[in-house]
């Protein structure tokens, strides 16, 4: 085991099954972390307050930003989302790898914080794979995923700026990918 634990964020764009991915990584991996974000946006059904996000108001999200609870925040899709330091801290502190699933925007404010972060970037197999995915889901209007599809390029931009890239043709795989690097960084 690493002399130290890391931190290891999970992103790519929107629709690319990050939460999928991380659901199944955390079944096989007991002894990660995962950092629950908060947001302002609303609850989809089935979603549960502390479990899927910590669902806040505007108020308070933004008060919780001018006090530094924050490692990471950023305005996405007209909402606020954002990764609660004290939690990500605290975990690392006791030695525990964390996973944070995150917008790419977020990841690289991690990484200028964290540079010892591994940014992993998830990206789709085809972007006409991408849209059937949000199609699929069913949780956003026509207009949503418009909004979406329009900020893929950026989104698929900013793989280069990852350490590594993973992609989501088949979840198993992506799981035993992800599972590889950090068993390697485990190793050092």
């Amino acid at each position: 085991m690493a002399s130290k634990a890391s931190l290891y964020v999970i992103s790519g764009p929107s629709g690319v099954g990050k939460g999928t991915v991380c659901k199944a990584l955390l079944a096989r991996e007991k002894s990660l972390a995962y950092s629950v974000s908060a947001t302002t946006r609303s609850r989809r059904p089935g979603e549960i307050d502390g479990v899927h996000y910590y669902f806040l108001s505007k108020e308070e999200f933004l008060r919780r930003v001018e006090a530094g609870e924050f490692l990471e925040w950023a305005t996405v899709y007209d909402n606020y989302y954002g990764t609660l330091r004290p939690f990500v801290l605290e975990q690392l502190e006791h030695g525990r790898d964390v996973i944070l699933e995150i917008d790419t925007n977020g990841a690289l404010q991690v990484k200028k914080l964290m540079p010892d972060a591994k940014l992993v970037f998830l990206e789709p197999p085809s972007e006409q794979e991408l849209l059937h995915r949000l199609v699929g889901r069913e949780t956003e209007s026509p207009e949503e995923i418009a909004k979406r599809q329009q900020c893929l390029a950026y989104e698929m931009s900013q793989k280069e700026y990852y350490d590594y890239a993973v992609v989501n043709d088949e979840v198993e795989r992506a799981v035993d990918e992800i599972r590889q690097i950090i068993a390697r960084r485990r190793s050092e």
